[in-house]
């Protein structure tokens, strides 16, 4: 489906099922199904475990609480810049700053060690590579789900005062400690939580220094950036891809008939740009600050920490450009790497100077 008002209609609607283990769930890449004893992701399940699982991490990122990180996020990416500008030049934005940031971000809210960072960034790339075997996914999966158990085990010991911590002093509350339910939580937001957030900043970065002119206004009117982010979101939809479905009845939808067990792939970059919705839908329009696009999905599997990713973009953009006010691509953008055999979008390298 391509159709803005159609990805949204199936996104909402509990006939069509998130279970990617489902033999008609559709999918464009070579990642096998899950295996039968791995327990479920959040993104796979359907009403009612869906909600009852999002219930219980949910206040983990209301505006509230993630506002209430603004401060720790400033202070990474701050440290972050005073590196580069400490260091030799050209910089790769990708490896030093766009990376790094969003990666530390949800370590500290989760209870991941940093130090281990490039352990599970490694696997976590394997996880997003189209090119990756079968062979290849099977096993980064199984090493970090070996890692994360021994993490969650550990903080099951010593409590901590982190999202897995308070989330295994929530189940003690109320019964005792489903490792497997809080590895594969931890799992899905350890990945999520960098690998996209960390692609649309270096995406950003490069959009607005090709187009200095929209750069300068934001540098003018810093109240501009809740909508530029906005836009950015919509304008690039880096992981359209995780948006698929399988009916679980014969449906009619925009006069299609799809058949029970038929998947269908929801093409988010496609509806977001939708003449119909977004005028002038191929252009990056700073101005236009709707919040209706896809970029986050729609529904009730809509991203759970869309609020951080939005901040993190906000304090980047207005940080990064304030400080290093010279910035510029250190390489014409066609000698660029893109992110073209991957699920989630991005740049893979990106040399920077000022």
């Amino acid at each position: 489906m391509t159709k803005h008002e159609h990805i949204r209609a199936i996104l909402s609607d509990p006939r069509f099922s998130s279970n990617r283990r489902d033999p008609g769930f559709p999918s464009l890449s070579r990642e096998p199904p899950p295996a039968s004893d791995l327990k479920k992701l959040l993104l796979e399940l359907d009403p009612p475990e869906h909600g009852q699982a999002r219930r219980t991490v949910l206040g983990e990122f209301t505006v509230q609480r993630t506002q209430a990180l603004g401060p720790r996020i400033q202070q990474i990416v701050d440290q972050h810049i005073d590196a580069m500008l400490a260091g030799p030049r050209p910089v790769d934005l990708v490896q030093a700053f766009s990376l790094p940031v969003p990666s530390l971000v949800i370590c500290e809210l989760l209870g991941v060690p940093y130090a281990d960072h490039e352990f599970f960034q490694t696997r976590s790339g394997t996880l997003v590579n189209q090119k990756s075997t079968a062979e290849e996914v099977a096993r980064a999966t199984g090493e970090l789900m070996m890692y994360l158990g021994k993490l969650v085990a550990a903080k099951a010991q010593e409590p901590t005062d982190d999202l897995l911590g308070r989330q295994i002093a929530k189940q003690r509350e109320t019964g005792e400690v489903d490792f497997g339910d809080l590895v594969a939580m931890a799992f899905l937001l350890l990945i999520a939580g960098h690998e996209t957030t960390a692609n649309m900043i270096s995406l950003s970065t490069l959009v607005l220094l090709q187009q200095p002119e929209k750069l300068a206004a934001l540098r003018q009117d810093p109240a501009k950036t809740l909508a530029a982010v906005e836009e950015l979101l919509r304008y690039f939809t880096i992981a359209e891809q995780a948006l698929g479905r399988v009916a679980r009845e014969d449906v009619e939808l925009g006069g299609v008939q799809i058949r029970a067990g038929e998947g269908v792939l929801l093409l988010a970059n496609t509806g977001n740009r939708d003449p119909q919705v977004f005028e002038n839908a191929d252009e990056l329009d700073l101005d236009r600050g709707s919040r209706n696009h896809l970029a986050f999905g729609f529904g009730p599997h809509q991203c759970l920490g869309q609020n951080l990713a939005r901040l993190e973009l906000q304090i980047v953009i207005d940080t990064l450009f304030r400080r290093i006010p010279e910035l510029r691509s250190a390489v014409p953008v066609d000698e660029l790497s893109f992110k073209t055999d991957a699920t989630v979008y991005g740049i893979r390298e990106f040399p920077v100077t000022w």
